[in-house]
């Protein structure tokens, strides 16, 4: 029998992908959302996380949950309010998902939650950082901090729980990607501040199959930085992008006060980098990455 795997999230451009690629592996997917939409070979339950509500039913017929919900980090400027439907949407959904695990029948084997390797602090210059490193204190680190401590509520309940600290996912429906792309292919594209920030970046595919693989692997258990091998700096990344486009970068450097300008205390998620080491992935799993190189990455990712 077709094992069942709940998502959250679940229409964001992570989700939609994640779902096709487990829908070809022989899963069936169901997934959460606030207003129930119809999607094709998936069903789709309601929650309400303001009101506390999710369809006891999403829980019951789970076997596996993906937990992405969450407000985007760059979609808006940071202001207070801001901040905080950052942080709660994060927090209070998986606050939500262990109140309904632990008031329902259910047979949900496994959780896996995404993280951020903002854990670690926006700006963190070029020293590696592995799962263990210690945890920064800007605005980034103290939501990743508490959406962890939230997954910890599912974790105590004995059910198996995995955090995906996820770097930027490489992707062009949404995200990072797409925001870069754009003034290269007309000419204006440059590197930000002095471009030697790192960026610890992984193909949308890559992260799709390392929640599969968590799946799919009853050893696999805590925090796991979800990037790819080789972090580049900012530099670097525009350049391959031009490389990929043909086309050519011919402007100064952007400073980093006309990014501060533009997008205030949000500024630290472009000037800002970190040089994340998926040390737990490459020295105790398996797992091959099928876009560990840059270069192949933005070939799939950006020719017609």
């Amino acid at each position: 029998m077709n094992q069942t795997v709940l998502i959250t999230g679940g229409t964001g451009s992570i989700g939609r992908r994640l779902t096709q690629l487990l829908q070809q592996q022989g899963y069936h997917v169901t997934l959460l959302s606030r207003s129930p939409k119809s999607i094709p070979d998936v069903r789709v339950y309601q929650w309400d996380i303001e009101k506390g509500h999710i369809d006891p039913q999403a829980i019951a017929t789970a076997d596996h949950i993906i937990h992405l919900a969450g407000e985007g980090i760059a979609d808006e400027r940071w202001t207070d309010e801001r901040k905080d439907e950052i942080l709660n949407s994060r927090t209070q959904s998986t606050e939500l998902l262990a109140q309904a695990l632990a008031k329902n029948q259910h047979a949900v084997k496994s959780f896996i939650g995404a993280s951020a390797i903002g854990y670690y602090g926006g700006d963190t210059n070029d020293i590696p950082l592995t799962e263990t490193s210690q945890g920064g204190s800007d605005f980034l680190a103290q939501v990743v901090r508490a959406w962890e401590r939230a997954e910890d509520q599912i974790a105590a309940q004995g059910i198996r729980t995995v955090k995906l600290r996820t770097g930027v996912a490489l992707t062009m429906d949404g995200g990072a990607l797409p925001k870069l792309v754009q003034p290269i292919r007309l000419g204006a594209g440059a590197p930000i501040g002095s471009g030697q920030q790192y960026v610890s970046w992984i193909h949308l595919d890559d992260l799709c199959q390392l929640y599969i693989q968590a799946i799919k692997e009853p050893s696999w258990q805590g925090i796991y930085n979800a990037v790819a091998p080789n972090p580049v700096t900012n530099e670097s990344l525009t350049r391959a992008i031009a490389q990929a486009l043909h086309r050519p970068l011919l402007l100064p450097n952007i400073p980093t006060f006309a990014i501060k300008l533009l997008y205030g205390e949000m500024a630290i998620v472009v000037t800002g980098g970190n040089y994340v080491l998926n040390k737990r992935i490459s020295e105790e799993t398996d797992f091959l990455y099928k876009y560990a190189d840059l270069t192949k990455a933005l070939e799939n990712l950006l020719t017609p």
